[in-house]
């Protein structure tokens, strides 16, 4: 039980991994296996998570061959973005992906 209301911050979009945080060398983590049908996928939403249960969305259009290499990306991009924005909390972990 949070202490606090958990907050959902607006979604950022990112332009092929170009964004204003600086890369997080967080621990190593098992990545979900994805089965999705990728040539019908529009864009990618990933959400990292901090300590308090804040998320933090990124958004990424997925370009003709968009695929589990740049997925990785984005899940990245989501770590990155937890990281900076909660003031450097090192328990920011994925919670989840979606696509549209």
């Amino acid at each position: 039980m949070h202490s606090r209301p958990v907050r959902v911050l607006a979604p950022k979009v990112v332009d092929r991994a170009r964004h204003e945080w600086t890369h997080w060398e967080h621990p190593q983590l098992v990545r979900p296996a994805y089965y999705w049908d990728w040539q019908h996928i529009h864009s990618v939403m990933c959400v990292a998570e901090d300590s308090y249960g804040d998320q933090y969305p990124v958004t990424e259009a997925a370009q003709p061959g968009f695929g589990l290499e740049e997925m990785t990306q984005v899940e990245d991009d989501a770590l990155d973005r937890c990281f900076a924005e909660s003031g450097q909390d090192p328990t920011c972990v994925l919670a989840s992906c979606t696509h549209i």
